[in-house]
C-alpha cells in the first residue's frame, strides 16, 4: 500500500514527516515557500493519520517512507521532520544513511527514549479518556499539552482537527495492526542536521534536542525560547525562514 501523499516543485528532494499529533497537512503553512525556495517537495500520511488507513498487520514506517520514495523514483532527499517523525527519519537515516542529504528535526522523538514522569502522566491520562470513551477530552489534551503560547485559535483548530481524524483512524484499528520495532545504530548517520526545541515544550523533548548533537556528530541545535512542541505551526513564518537558511547552507537549490 502506497502512503497517502502530495508532491510539488523541482530540485532537490524535501521529505516532510508529520507528528503523531498531526497529519502531512501541518506542513501547509511551509509548503508553497519552500517549493518556491527550489525545491522538490513531498509529504505524506503515516499509517492510521490523515487519508492513510491502518492495515491489519504490522507494518513500519520508515519502511513504508523509504517505498514511497522508490515508487516515486527519489534516490536521496533531505529530511524535515517534527516530533514522532523525526524518530522515523531518524531510524530511515541509520538504515538507508545514502539516501538522506541533510535533516531538520523539529522537537524529535528519539528511539529507546525513557519518558519524564511528565510525558508519562499525559500518557496515562490520554489512555484514560479513550478508555472512557472521551475522546474530545483526550483532543483537548494533546491540543493543550503539544501547542505553545503563540498558537492562535485558528491553529488550535487545525491540530484539533487533525488529532480527532488520528484518533478515528487508529480507535478502529483492525486486529493485527501496529508498528514494529527495528533494531538500527544512529552512528551510521552521516548527513548534517539542525535540531530544534522550544522553550514551552515538554523536558523530554528539550533534553533530546540537546542530545542529538552528541550522537550525530555533524549536527547543531538551537531552541526557540517562544516554542512549543509544534514551532512550524505557532510561528510558521519564523520557522519556514529558519528552514530555508538551514537548506541554503546544506543542499542549495540549483
Amino acid at each position: 500500500m502506497t502512503l497517502a501523499h502530495d508532491t510539488t516543485g523541482d530540485g532537490p528532494a524535501l521529505v516532510l514527516l508529520h507528528s503523531a499529533v498531526c497529519d502531512r497537512r501541518m506542513w501547509d503553512p511551509q509548503w508553497q515557500a519552500l517549493a518556491d525556495a527550489g525545491y522538490r517537495l513531498l509529504r505524506c500520511d503515516f499509517r492510521g493519520f490523515g487519508q492513510t488507513p491502518l492495515p491489519d498487520h504490522r507494518h513500519n514506517d520508515a519502511e513504508d517512507v523509504l517505498d514511497l520514495l522508490d515508487t516515486l523514483g527519489i534516490e536521496q532527499a533531505t529530511l524535515i521532520a517534527s516530533s514522532y517523525g523525526g524518530q522515523v527519519a531518524l531510524e530511515l537515516a541509520a538504515r538507508q544513511p545514502d539516501r538522506v542529504s541533510a535533516m531538520a528535526l523539529l522537537c524529535s522523538g528519539l528511539p529507546g527514549h525513557q519518558p519524564t514522569d511528565e510525558l508519562r502522566a499525559f500518557g496515562e491520562r490520554e489512555d484514560e479518556l479513550l478508555e472512557a470513551g472521551d475522546v474530545e477530552g483526550a483532543v483537548e489534551l494533546n491540543v493543550d499539552t503539544w501547542l505553545g503560547p503563540d498558537a492562535d485559535e485558528s491553529v488550535r483548530a487545525k491540530v484539533r482537527g487533525m488529532q480527532r481524524q488520528a484518533f478515528d483512524i487508529q480507535l478502529a484499528a483492525p486486529d493485527g495492526a501496529g508498528r514494529n520495532k527495528v533494531d538500527f545504530d544512529l552512528a551510521a548517520i552521516k548527513s548534517p542536521g539542525l535540531t530544534v526545541s522550544g522553550g514551552h515544550d515538554l523536558p523530554d523533548f528539550q533534553h533530546i534536542a540537546t542530545q542529538l548533537p552528541s550522537l550525530l556528530p555533524h549536527t547543531r541545535h538551537l531552541e526557540l525560547p517562544w516554542a512549543g512542541h509544534l514551532p512550524n505551526l505557532e510561528r510558521p513564518t519564523a520557522v519556514t525562514a529558519l528552514l530555508t537558511g538551514f537548506l541554503h547552507e546544506t543542499v542549495p537549490a540549483h
